[in-house]
Formats: C-alpha cells, sequence, structure tokens
C-alpha cells in the first residue's frame, strides 16, 4: 500500500523542540494575574481534574447536574474526558465551558489516537458500527515497524482529531519500556522493550502531538514496564537498580524531556532504588522533585495518575494520598473518586504544613498558563460543525491502514502456512474467533476480507467469558478443513491480574494441534500469547483488533500485502528482538 496523500514529514533530528507553554511570559503573565484574584480552595481546585464520561447526557438530568457542580461549586481546573461519541463529546465540553468561571482544561487517554476513547460504539442488537475518531494499532505496532515517520502522523492526526473535539491534552504517548513478558497491564501499549526504540518513537510521536497544537504526557514515569502486579489493583514493584533504570526505563523519558514534552504523568509503584521508604514514586518526593524535576531538568505539568487506584489509595487512604501527591511534587490530581472531599485535604495540608501556599502557587501558574497558551481565555468552544470535516476522515483512516499493514510480525512458520493463497491453492478454512462477549467487532472485518478468497469459510465464536466451553464441535470441523485460523482478542486490560491466557484457550490450541490440524494462531490482544501456546507452528501478531488490524492480518495471511515487520520485543525463550519472518506479495 502506497502512502496515504497529505502524510506530513517530521523534521529530522535537528529539529527544534517547540517553545514551553510554561515559559511563555505572555501566558505567565496571564497566569500571574489571574492566580492573585483566586482564593486558596480555588486555587487547589484548579490542580483537580474528575473523570467523567463523554456520552450524551440531557440537560437538566440528575447526572448532568452533579457533572455541573463540579464546575459551578467546586470550581474544578479540568477533567479527563472518557468514552463517547465525537458529536456528544464536543458538545458536553461545550456546554461544561460555558458553565465555568475559569476555561476547563480537557485530557483524554489517546494511546491509540482520539478514536482510543471518542468512536461511537455500536448499536444493538444489530451491532451497527456508529462510527467515530480515528483508531490506530497498539503502539507496539510502531515498534514493530520501526517508522519515526508513522509515529508522528499518529500524534498528528490524534492532535487535529482531538483538539477538534475541545481536548488540549493527551495521555499519551506510553514511554514505559515493556521488558517483562508477564506485565498484566502495559504489553502493547508500549513502543518496544528496546530503550533506544522505544526514545525515537516516543519522540515522534511527541513532535507530532505538540507541533499540531496538542499537548502530550508521557507516561509512566519513571517507568511501569518490568513489573508483574497491575497497578490499578495493587502497589506494583520495579526491582530494578539505578543503574539499570538509568539504561532502560529512564531512556524515553529522558529524550522526551529534551525533545520538549509538555506533560509527565506518573507511575503508583515501588521502586527502591530511587526511594527505599516504601512510597509508590507518584508520591514520592525524591522521584518526583529530585529525580524529574531536578536530575532529568522536566518543568512542565506533571500529572498522577489515576488518584482511585490501589496503588496509592490502599495504603495511605485518598486524602493522605492526595497530601502526599502534592508535597511529592505533582501539578494535578486526576481522578479521584471524592472531589470536594480531595480539594479539602489538599487545602487542609495547608494547615498542616506538609507544604505552604506557595508550593500550591506553582502549579496553578503552570495549568493557568497552558489555558491561555490554548487561547482558552479567548475562545473556550469548538465549532461542532467542523468535527464531522476532521475527525474521522478517510485520509486519516488511510494512516491507520498503513501503519497496521506495516506492523504485521509473522513470528514464526515453521509449516510454510502462510500465505494461504499460493499455486492456486484455495484452502478450506475455518476461522475461530477467541474473544469477549462485549467484543462486538471481533473477527468480523477479519472474516470479511477472507471471505470470498478461500475455497470455503466457516466461522465460529467462542467466548472468553465462558471458563469452560464446549470445544467438541469446532474439532470437528477443524478436521474437515485444511487450515484452523485462531484469532485470539484477549488482551491485557485493568480487569486482568496477570498476562497469562485463559487455560481454555491454551487447551483448545492444544486439542487442535493433538487432532492434526494446520493452525495458525493470529494475536490480536498480547503479544505474548505464544508463551502459553508454544507448540502452535505458525503465529502471526497484528497489535490490536481495530478494523485496521484485522483487515491487514487478513490480507497478510492471503499474500495480498507483503510482511515485513519485525518483533520489537523478544519471546524468551522462542524469539529474540527483531525476530520474525518475511512474506512477499503473491502475484
Amino acid at each position: 500500500m502506497a502512502e496515504p496523500a497529505g502524510v506530513s514529514r517530521p523534521t529530522t533530528a535537528a529539529h527544534t523542540p517547540p517553545r514551553s507553554p510554561l515559559a511563555d511570559s505572555t501566558s505567565l503573565a496571564w497566569a500571574d494575574s489571574v492566580l492573585r484574584t483566586l482564593p486558596v480552595r480555588d486555587k487547589v481546585a484548579q490542580l483537580v481534574w474528575p473523570w467523567i464520561l463523554g456520552d450524551y447526557v440531557a440537560e437538566g438530568s440528575a447526572e448532568w447536574t452533579r457533572i455541573e457542580r463540579l464546575v459551578r461549586e467546586q470550581h474544578v481546573g479540568g477533567f479527563i474526558m472518557s468514552v463517547g461519541s465525537p458529536i456528544d463529546v464536543a458538545v458536553k465540553i461545550n456546554a461544561l465551558q460555558r458553565s465555568s468561571t475559569l476555561p476547563l482544561l480537557f485530557s483524554a487517554d489517546l494511546e491509540t489516537g482520539a478514536g482510543f476513547r471518542f468512536r461511537g460504539g455500536a448499536f444493538l442488537p444489530n451491532a451497527i458500527e456508529l462510527g467515530g475518531a480515528t483508531n490506530f494499532p497498539a503502539q507496539m505496532a510502531l515498534g514493530a515497524a520501526g517508522d519515526t515517520t508513522l509515529a508522528y502522523e499518529v500524534g498528528r492526526i490524534t492532535a487535529e482529531e482531538s483538539r477538534a473535539l475541545g481536548i488540549q491534552v493527551a495521555f499519551a504517548p506510553v514511554l514505559d519500556v515493556n521488558n517483562n513478558p508477564a506485565n498484566p497491564v502495559i504489553g502493547a501499549r508500549s513502543f518496544s522493550e528496546d530503550p533506544a526504540l522505544a526514545a525515537r518513537l516516543g519522540v515522534a510521536m511527541v513532535r507530532g502531538l505538540q507541533d499540531h497544537g496538542m499537548l502530550a504526557t508521557g507516561k509512566h514515569f519513571p517507568g511501569h514496564g518490568d513489573t508483574e502486579v497491575n497497578s490499578h489493583l495493587a502497589l506494583a514493584t520495579v526491582a530494578a537498580s539505578r543503574a539499570r533504570l538509568d539504561t532502560m526505563e529512564l531512556v524515553p523519558f529522558q529524550a522526551s524531556i529534551d525533545a520538549g514534552i509538555g506533560a509527565i504523568m506518573t507511575f503508583h509503584g515501588f521502586l527502591p532504588a530511587l526511594d527505599s521508604s516504601g512510597v509508590p514514586a507518584t508520591l514520592s518526593p525524591h522521584v518526583m522533585t529530585t529525580l524529574l524535576r531536578e536530575q532529568l531538568g522536566f518543568d512542565g505539568l506533571l500529572i498522577s495518575d489515576a488518584m482511585d487506584m490501589a496503588g496509592v489509595v490502599d495504603r495511605f487512604g485518598a486524602p493522605e494520598a492526595a497530601k502526599r501527591a502534592i508535597a511529592a511534587g505533582n501539578d494535578v490530581l486526576l481522578m479521584p473518586r471524592d472531589v470536594k472531599g480531595t480539594i479539602d485535604a489538599v487545602v487542609a495540608g495547608l494547615a498542616e504544613r506538609r507544604y505552604d501556599e506557595a508550593r500550591i502557587d506553582h502549579s496553578v501558574r503552570r495549568v493557568l498558563a497552558l489555558k491561555h497558551h490554548f487561547g482558552l481565555q479567548r475562545d473556550r468552544l469548538v465549532d461542532v460543525e467542523r468535527v464531522r470535516g476532521v475527525v474521522g476522515t478517510d485520509a486519516n483512516g488511510a494512516v491507520a491502514d498503513l501503519i497496521a499493514e506495516r506492523a504485521i510480525v509473522l513470528a514464526r512458520d515453521s509449516a510454510s502456512l502462510v500465505p494461504l493463497l499460493r499455486n492456486k491453492r484455495r484452502p478450506k478454512v475455518l476461522s475461530v474467533t477467541y474473544a469477549r462477549r462485549s467484543d462486538l467487532s471481533a473477527g468480523t472485518t477479519f472474516n470479511s476480507e477472507l471471505r470470498g478468497r478461500v475455497g470455503e469459510l466457516r466461522t465460529a465464536f467462542v467466548s472468553a467469558d465462558d471458563a469452560a466451553p464446549d470445544f467438541s464441535l469446532l474439532l470437528a470441523d477443524a478436521r474437515r478443513s485444511d487450515i484452523v485460523l485462531v484469532g485470539s482478542h484477549v488482551n491485557i486490560t485493568s480487569e486482568t491480574a496477570t498476562a497469562g491466557a485463559p487455560r481454555a484457550f491454551v487447551d483448545f490450541v492444544a486439542a487442535l494441534r493433538a487432532a492434526g490440524a494446520e493452525v495458525i494462531v493470529v494475536s490480536f490482544g498480547s503479544p505474548y500469547l505464544l508463551l502459553q501456546v508454544p507448540t502452535v507452528g505458525s503465529y502471526v501478531i497484528a497489535w490490536g483488533g481495530s478494523a485496521a488490524s484485522q483487515r491487514a492480518a487478513a490480507r497478510a495471511l492471503l499474500g495480498t500485502q507483503p510482511i515485513t515487520a519485525r518483533l520489537p520485543i523478544s519471546l524468551p525463550p522462542f524469539l529474540p528482538v527483531g525476530g520474525g519472518q518475511q512474506r512477499a506479495v503473491q502475484r
């Protein structure tokens, strides 16, 4: 596939970082003028950003009243916006901006583009896709493609689409180096286990975001890659030495800081090499101030990871965690469960002399300066009529398709089953989709691409929510098929405790092998799935279950597009970084 028209080329290594909005004298002067007018409690409120959905909410409803009170009564400084359709998000943001005396900053998790959060979902019972913003493959797909131009394009498109909706702050890119295959929460969200590759791609994405008017946020400092505990559920530990941290975890963060990244998000994990007191990094002055601010030279906006996560609240409780986060140097407290209680706790910390008002002022000044930098003091509303011309366009979708195509990795193919179509062969194929019931799009695009191209196609869906599915009929179908494609959409999520595949899936693949079936496992979820099914002869990694990734995987298997990518991770003990096989297009 040729590069789509309009692809922007990032500048070379000589690129001059954009001037930090926190160093702009005009923005700082405006921030100071506003700061002088704010009572202490309103200052603190600027540092608290609650979580809200981007869904449609009727004016006057109980939910709208609750959200509006956060603005009118609590005077929060911003929000983290979660899932919703693009138009609903833009309309809600405009309504909240109108309700606020000071302009609000809006942020969102945008790891795979604006489509990571801002899509319309599906209409039931017909499972009609309702469209939305552009959704790219997982960041590790960029690591597989190894192309900084594509990483820059993800940043550019994310910024343009998100700003059109009223979002100014992207919680992306993920700068964690995923060097532990058992990591249950990062995985393919990372670029690579190679810190140099992660740094190059991270810098490219930062530049793409910030060159096009959005603040990039590198996460999760000082590195969430080498842990086997989900920090949403418990306190994770990274036991690496300081020397290892300097040459591994900190490399992408330092590179992005040097490139002018505007924000950093913290890690709710314990790193004894940096602070032996047992507190998570988010709450540690040694990590957030001494290391990040003083040693690495970061002077941007420091944003806590969600303050409702077990990694920070289980030991100290929410009020104490909030005080400790401010004392450690955080500028923004993200997603507290109790907004009023969090503001009250930080104010109480002043009376307790945990920090002084100047410390609060320093963070408020950063938040206010960003509001001026984005011109929100002049015009805080977005043009809803413009959204459809910017968000989710075909041109942006073509970039997602290009990334997906260039990222497909053929990690193993011992029986030379790939491509399916060669020497005029049109095999009978059984395509089994293994996914959660809620994943309505799993397998749909993949099977649609296969249909009509192979000799015969039978499809089946197996629910990953079923602890003991009956595979007997599928095994019978497998015996009547030339090839069995097993597409796994089981992913690493905040709801899982480990990175391992479900036992039922492992047993099914083993049963297929025992029955003599020719099996190709396609991972649309965790790239480390091979470690749970090590006997499978053919293993393909597609880096996500988006339509683009499903389409690319099917075309790669058919041989209608080349397979050129290399592993950006190792699959020990089977494959090193850079492993994988290549395939040319079948003519």
